[in-house]
């Protein structure tokens, strides 16, 4: 009995050590923010883009954040006081005053809310989403790297399209078209009900905080290397194979981006996150995970590392029972109607 347990012991501190390495190289990875700058020397494009999201992002949406809590509140509360003059409580008649500069203070934040935070931040959630493409497309042309598979392993699974090109019809091409649709669209909802569950994971009492900071590290890792992924024609399945059977890794490489929104209110965090999710787009584009995976395999003579976990499970099954009560109307029922 007691080698049995020294040897459970011995396992799970090789494995508890083997995942706090892999987990420091993912961490290490996404702090190479010194690779932002040399893509950017390299691309005049790209260190456009880079500058416009710093700008829009950063100077624009922050800034009006930092006007709005040291200039405009301060002054509302001037001269709208609420009720306390120098440390000193007003001598009032009547509350009905306080009450009304209360109500004029919110009204007056509110309507700045509508008219300029809520219009500006659907403004900078669109235009970034549109920038963050075009600075991984930049990216990867400056790196050249694929994804996270090597590219001659990728060949090997997928045959070439110049080799293929003579037997590839027309049909064929539309349809991998639909395929390449039909995985985004499910890629989307994916992410979508993966969300839902890190907010949801947020209330649970007492380990709430700790499994929210670890999805939302897998969320935005995933995020960040999916443009990557995208341009390399990665599978969806190959994608989350592979992002499951290295969950360790990019819970490291998105630990950075959530430390810096973590403790921040919603509003400055998302400005926050808006202007370094570029620079972690442009880290995971230089960042060959696939060599850093695999010299590991090498080294510890292991098939996997910490072997696979079940990230998306949950948000799966639940997408796909949602799926499964949509009307969907059977083959044969469609194919007797075209025979009528």
């Amino acid at each position: 009995m007691e080698n049995n347990d020294n040897n459970i012991g011995l396992m799970m501190r090789r494995y508890l050590k083997q995942t706090s390495i892999v987990w420091l190289l993912g961490f290490r990875e996404a702090c190479c923010l010194h690779r932002v700058v040399i893509y950017c020397l390299r691309s005049k494009e790209l260190m456009i883009r880079t500058g416009q999201c710093f700008l829009l992002n950063g100077f624009i949406f922050l800034g009006s954040i930092f006007i709005l809590r040291s200039l405009i509140i301060p002054t509302l509360q001037w001269i709208l006081p609420s009720g306390v003059v120098d440390g000193y409580e007003e001598q009032c008649s009547s509350e009905m005053p306080i009450r009304l500069y209360a109500f004029l203070r919110l009204g007056l934040l509110q309507l700045i809310y509508v008219l300029w935070f809520y219009p500006l931040y659907i403004f900078s959630f669109i235009l970034s989403t549109i920038w963050y493409n075009d600075i991984a497309q930049f990216g990867l042309t400056v790196t050249g790297n694929g994804g996270p598979t090597n590219s001659s392993s990728y060949s090997q699974q997928e045959p070439s399209t110049s080799q293929n090109a003579s037997h590839v019809d027309k049909p064929t091409n539309i349809g991998r078209v639909m395929i390449g649709i039909a995985e985004q669209g499910y890629s989307l909802l994916l992410l979508t009900f993966f969300f839902l569950e890190v907010y949801l994971t947020g209330f649970v009492p007492y380990i709430g905080k700790a499994l929210n900071f670890l999805l939302l590290s897998w969320m935005y890792a995933y995020y960040c290397f999916e443009y990557k992924w995208n341009f390399s024609g990665l599978s969806l399945q190959k994608r989350l194979e592979f992002f499951e059977s290295n969950w360790a890794f990019f819970a490291g490489f998105g630990s950075p981006c959530v430390l810096a929104i973590f403790f921040l209110s919603p509003l400055v965090s998302y400005g926050t996150m808006a202007v370094l999710f570029p620079l972690f787009v442009l880290t995971a584009a230089g960042s060959d995970a696939d060599s850093i995976v695999n010299s590991l395999k090498e080294k510890w003579g292991s098939e996997e590392l910490v072997g696979k976990l079940p990230i998306f499970y949950a948000a799966d099954k639940l997408l796909m029972r949602i799926l499964s009560l949509l009307p969907v109307e059977p083959r044969g029922q469609t194919s007797n109607k075209k025979a009528r």
